[in-house]
């Protein structure tokens, strides 16, 4: 289900972003932006109902490790940090202590969706309040907005899914399950998501999650390579793509119009695709998981085995983005895992960076 419903929007959403690279005078970049959110906004309602039927199917894969509490708060704003400031919204951190026992990439998809809301939900000039509570079993981390607030009959459909509680009915744009999926994503990771409101003052949820002692060993993190964009059009290289989608395929090829030093390979089955990472010896290949005639996860087991193709960095680039089946694919020697829709800035940056590790 994953891969039938985002597949068509790579295409909608790819397609977009190279027009809106390209885009002339205002009108048309304005018609671009709003193809670009349309997209968007449908892709959010497929990931969120796609996340809570995994979770009502007892089939959510999370990985709990300790999570320092102001770290992914830290991350979340600075994706919400534009949204924030177009709204003159002021936001205050204060006191954000404490590790918690939580999925990181679902930790901080809880706090980014109510951030998001917190600064959605606002009022114009208004603020957001982002706090924690270190306790004996629990810290807690409260984010509270200036917004008007949820009258007290309606606070008890609050965690309804596809109930935005008459916000349906103004222009702030909403699927009505970020709430419940993050309601869900809390419980699942053994912690409480709660709500305090008061009409015309203000909304203010808490999450409680388990309280865990610092890691004894840090986790380094590695930051991706910056590429210096003087002297792109000087990269050389051959990239190799592997997939079975017409529409894909041309995508690729518009971005990478992009880069006049590097020539694309395509191959639309997967036993082609071997054929031609052994015969022309690719710098890099892009795989799609979905082939006629192999799993990708057959392809790169052949990859990765064969001597002749062991050596070339091979990048899953799928819309089937579960958290299981991406550490079962990069443990199998994938390079990378990149999602459709994809993000034509993140691909051509994956290229820059491999193209110059090449040439280096």
């Amino acid at each position: 289900m994953s891969h039938e419903l985002r597949t068509p929007l790579n295409g909608i959403i790819g397609f977009a972003q190279l027009l809106e690279l390209e885009a002339q005078g205002d009108e048309q970049r304005e018609s671009i932006e709003m193809i670009l959110k349309s997209g968007r906004h449908l892709l959010d309602l497929i990931n969120e109902i796609l996340d809570i039927a995994r979770i009502e199917a007892g089939k959510l894969a999370l990985s709990l490790e300790p999570v320092l509490v102001n770290e992914v708060v830290a991350a979340a704003l600075d994706m919400l940090r534009l949204e924030a400031a177009s709204k003159r919204i002021d936001v205050v951190v204060t006191a954000l202590e404490g590790y918690v026992l939580a999925d990181r990439q679902r930790f901080q998809q809880v706090v980014l969706n109510l951030l998001s809301n917190a600064i959605k939900y606002n009022r114009a000039g208004g603020a957001v309040r982002v706090s924690s509570e270190v306790g004996a079993e629990q810290v807690r981390l409260s984010v509270g907005d200036t917004g008007r607030g949820i009258a007290p009959e309606t606070m008890s459909r609050l965690f309804t899914a596809f109930d935005r509680l008459g916000a349906e009915q103004t222009a702030i744009e909403g699927t009505g399950l970020g709430l419940v999926l993050s309601h869900h994503l809390v419980e699942a990771m053994g912690g409480t998501l709660s709500a305090q409101s008061t009409l015309g003052e203000g909304t203010t949820f808490t999450v409680g999650l388990r309280r865990v002692e610092s890691p004894t060993v840090g986790i380094e993190r590695a930051s991706g390579r910056e590429v210096d964009e003087v002297g792109l059009d000087g990269l050389r290289g051959t990239v190799l793509y592997i997939e079975d989608n017409l529409s894909n395929l041309r995508l690729l090829e518009r971005i990478l119009a992009r880069r006049p030093g590097v020539t694309l390979l395509s191959a639309m089955q997967g036993s082609r695709g071997i054929e031609l990472a052994r015969d022309h010896q690719p710098d890099l290949i892009i795989l799609d998981l979905h082939l006629p005639d192999l799993s990708g996860s057959d392809v790169l087991a052949r990859l990765c085995t064969d001597p002749r193709t062991k050596q070339i960095p091979v990048v899953i680039l799928s819309a089937d983005a579960t958290p299981g089946r991406i550490k079962r694919l990069l443990e199998q020697g994938a390079r990378d895992y990149l999602t459709k829709p994809l993000d034509v800035r993140q691909v051509l940056t994956l290229v820059d960076e491999t193209l110059a590790d090449v040439e280096a």
